[in-house]
């Protein structure tokens, strides 16, 4: 596909066909993942792949505690769903643990930081190189005809998941990737939908 094309048709996948992915297209969109800019030029980058439902069962216990958590303590059930915000959210999140143990490969970035905490954005550029590496990682994986899943862990669950897969202390879990082959026939659901003329502000806001 076309750079342009590629763009295009990236998009969030929530569920997947019962298909196989080949390890080598995994490899490939690591690859990819390795060609981001770096802060430090170090690229201090680490994946953990989770495929078997043992390894997914290990990495995940934690997101079904805090989905199932984050549902009942904010009465998720009756929320509302008119606006465009409210149907996301209806439709997304009770699929967080789904979307992810239901994919055939799990890809867990990590990069090396002793902590996010920051006074100003250049402290937090380890952060936005690993979010490089992550966007280059979608879009390697649109570009396979493959889709993705993305979910930020929730407080101190990316600790907790770094701790039960052996993770050193120094690195630090941004999100899961899921990796599958997306089931075209699940719903679109609608999103906002913007062209570069109405957020450009030439010269100052």
């Amino acid at each position: 596909m076309e750079l342009y094309e590629v763009i295009n048709k990236r998009r969030t996948v929530r569920e997947w066909q019962n298909k196989n992915v080949d390890i080598s297209a995994i490899k490939r969109i690591i690859d990819a993942g390795l060609k981001a800019p770096t802060h430090n030029h170090l690229r201090e980058w680490e994946f953990i792949v989770l495929h078997t439902i043992e390894e997914k069962t290990q990495a995940l216990k934690f997101t079904k505690e805090g989905v199932e958590q984050f549902k009942k303590e904010n009465n998720f059930d009756s929320w509302p769903d008119k606006t465009i915000e409210q149907k996301m959210y209806k439709y997304a999140v009770p699929k967080q643990y789904e979307m992810l143990f239901n994919a055939p490969y799990i890809i867990i970035p990590l990069f090396k930081a002793k902590s996010l905490k920051a006074e100003s954005v250049d402290q937090l550029n380890s952060f936005a190189s690993i979010w490089c590496v992550i966007e280059n990682i979608f879009l390697a994986a649109t570009a396979e005809d493959l889709g993705y899943s993305m979910s930020v862990p929730i407080g101190k669950e990316g600790n907790k998941v770094c701790k039960e897969l052996g993770v050193p202390s120094d690195y630090i879990m941004p999100v899961y990737i899921g990796i599958g082959y997306p089931d075209n026939t699940a719903p679109d659901i609608e999103q906002y939908k913007y062209t570069a003329d109405q957020k450009i502000h030439f010269g100052k806001w």
